[in-house]
């Protein structure tokens, strides 16, 4: 099968397609032939050595949309369509960068849909993530305020669609004026043009605050988000968009006002007994979009060697929205 693999780490230029043996299915794994997956900014990291060590040429990619062509824990149908995501993929087994992908079985979802595969490529990795921050870290409500954060990225759209659904009122984060317009399309009912300081222009919007936050750009801005956030409020901080998760001298008394509570959410989680994908809203999300009530995350979809080009684009913010790999 064609793959692409990671020898070292380093620029685009160590994404290299190769012909590698097909993966082999053991007890309670599923080997499902990929037809698209979706593009994730952890994996530009993975491949740059700043995310786990690469020891060995390994397959990048955390998830796929496909076929199942082999089951061994008598779950799903051969043919049938799924999605994985996670599941140790890329660190403790290769990753969805391949024809053929094998995952455990509690990270693979059937799901009923006609969408085309791009389309449903865009949609696991970002809705999971969302699913998790929001419904579970958060605990968003209709009727509720949410500040999210770094709305032009692919998960911030995502939230911006999922919570504009679940009846919340939405204010999105941009540092492009230009990208107005793609956040009110999305959902967002106020747009925030953000110069590092966006905490006070909540309040002008929300005297007093909104009721949560979304942190996708992370730690340099989640001072100033949590800021913006009324007593007995939340954040949940998903992102590292603005680099290494560190918080230099924050102060517990000083920076976490009172009441407000500050978690993290790592959809590392997926597929565990506290996070299971049966749990998830995930055919719920695919029947909106196949039926136009949520708009597609899609923004650019890539043939296998277009990879480099795609990673590029990732890394210097030119991507909007989801980009996708088709095979």
């Amino acid at each position: 099968m064609k793959a692409i693999l990671v020898n070292q780490p380093g620029g685009v230029e160590v994404l290299q397609i190769k012909d590698v043996a097909e993966p082999v299915a053991v007890n309670g794994q599923v080997k499902i032939r990929t037809r698209a997956f979706g593009l994730n900014r952890v994996e530009t990291y993975f491949r740059a050595g700043d995310y786990g060590s690469i020891t060995e040429p390994r397959i990048p990619g955390i998830e796929a949309v496909g076929e199942v062509v082999e089951d061994n824990s008598g779950k799903f149908r051969i043919g049938q369509k799924v999605i994985t995501a996670m599941g140790g993929f890329m660190l403790a087994r290769h990753g969805s960068y391949a024809e053929y992908v094998v995952a455990p079985a509690s990270n693979v979802l059937a799901l009923e849909t006609q969408l085309p595969w791009e389309e449903l490529a865009a949609l696991p990795e970002a809705y999971l993530t969302i699913w998790g921050a929001l419904d579970m870290n958060l605990a968003i409500q209709k009727g509720q305020t949410l500040l999210v954060r770094g709305g032009t990225s692919s998960v911030g759209l995502a939230a911006i669609t999922y919570a504009k659904a679940k009846g919340l009122q939405v204010v999105a984060t941009t540092r492009q004026e230009e990208n107005r317009k793609l956040l009110l399309r999305y959902g967002a009912g106020e747009v925030i043009i953000d110069d590092g300081n966006v905490a006070e222009k909540v309040h002008s919007l929300f005297p007093g605050g909104v009721d949560c936050a979304l942190e996708i750009i992370g730690a340099p801005t989640v001072k100033d988000t949590l800021k913006a956030i009324k007593p007995w409020g939340r954040v949940c901080v998903i992102g590292l968009l603005g680099g290494a998760p560190v918080l230099e001298n924050f102060g517990l008394m000083s920076d976490l006002p009172n009441t407000v509570q500050l978690s993290f959410f790592s959809s590392g989680l997926l597929g565990s007994e506290q996070m299971p994908f049966s749990a998830s809203p995930l055919q719920w999300i695919v029947e909106q979009v196949e039926n136009k009530k949520m708009p597609s995350l899609l923004s650019k979809t890539y043939e296998l060697d277009q990879i480099r080009e795609a990673h590029s684009a990732i890394e210097s913010n030119r991507s909007l929205g989801k980009s996708v790999i088709r095979i």
